[in-house]
């Protein structure tokens, strides 16, 4: 029988069997230890059932991975759906950008999510639009309150594997609520998934419906950069790449080189300032990082 990983705790790994609609508690067998393979939440897996009464099994094998995330560690992810406050707390935009950083160096698809926007006008939603009009990345503007937009996001993660992701107090646990209504992500609730309370100190996978899936990771306030050189930093900005070999210098990392098509671009308010903000930011902190 085959699965997927939807949890791992302390050696223990449910696995979701979309024939038997079941979830199985598993252990891996040591013939994964031996291989140095640890089995990844998002994982296809092959399963031996052990106790069809009590849903007790062991993994006897890992399947080929589409992919492999570093952070959050999982697998066979199709896109990242990043969801922020559109308002009530403001977008933290430099944090929103890491985040895209992050998944484009994992080469995943971001969705970006501007919840609450009821609380904001057309002018506002224009101006979240026109920063990351030149990312290369899917936006949606939702309402968790007025439950706005969320037909939307059902599109977007039909027949997809999805990681979603978000700070505190920005309608993450609602959203899901809605997506998930057996979920009950509120504090103290119980999920279907598991057995216990749920925490958000563990990845973990929904089955939404079909092959839909939904991937709960922690909340975060802060995120470190991947290990990428700070001159790569720039291939990072998809608004960099159409002026890519137009500055005077080969190799302009758009700091401080004279006659930059970069930073023209920006003063000419075709890039948008807050994220050249942003990348300049980055490339600094990389470059302290590396004097360490």
């Amino acid at each position: 029988m085959q699965g997927k990983i939807i949890k791992g705790i302390a050696g223990f790994y449910y696995v979701y069997a979309e024939e038997t609609d079941t979830i199985y508690e598993c252990k891996a067998k040591g013939i994964f230890r031996n291989r140095k393979v640890k089995p990844l939440v998002g994982d296809l897996v092959a399963i031996e059932v052990l106790d069809e009464e009590q849903a007790k099994g062991n993994i006897t094998e890992i399947l080929p991975r589409k992919n492999e995330l570093i952070r959050p560690a999982s697998a066979n992810v199709d896109q990242a759906m990043v969801i922020f406050a559109a308002a009530n707390p403001e977008p933290n935009f430099h944090l929103l950008d890491r985040f895209l950083v992050m998944m484009d160096y994992q080469n995943v698809p971001t969705v970006i999510c501007f919840n609450k926007e009821d609380l904001i006008g057309a002018d506002e939603k224009e101006h979240l639009r026109e920063i990351y009009a030149g990312a290369d990345c899917q936006i949606v503007f939702t309402s968790t309150y007025e439950k706005t937009g969320i037909d939307k996001v059902c599109e977007i993660l039909e027949g997809k594997t999805t990681v979603l992701a978000g700070p505190s107090g920005v309608g993450k646990s609602s959203m899901t609520n809605l997506l998930l209504p057996d979920a009950r992500m509120e504090t103290g609730g119980i999920s279907k998934i598991g057995r216990g309370r749920h925490t958000t100190r563990h990845s973990e996978i929904f089955h939404i419906s079909g092959r839909s899936y939904l991937m709960d990771t922690p909340g975060f306030t802060s995120m470190n950069l991947p290990e990428l050189e700070k001159e790569d930093l720039r291939f990072y900005f998809p608004e960099f790449e159409p002026l890519e070999g137009s500055c005077r210098f080969n190799g302009c990392v758009h700091m401080n080189e004279p006659d930059c098509a970069v930073k023209a671009a920006v003063s000419d308010g075709k890039i948008h300032k807050m994220r050249y903000e942003s990348y300049t930011t980055m490339y600094q902190e990389l470059k302290e990082q590396k004097k360490y």
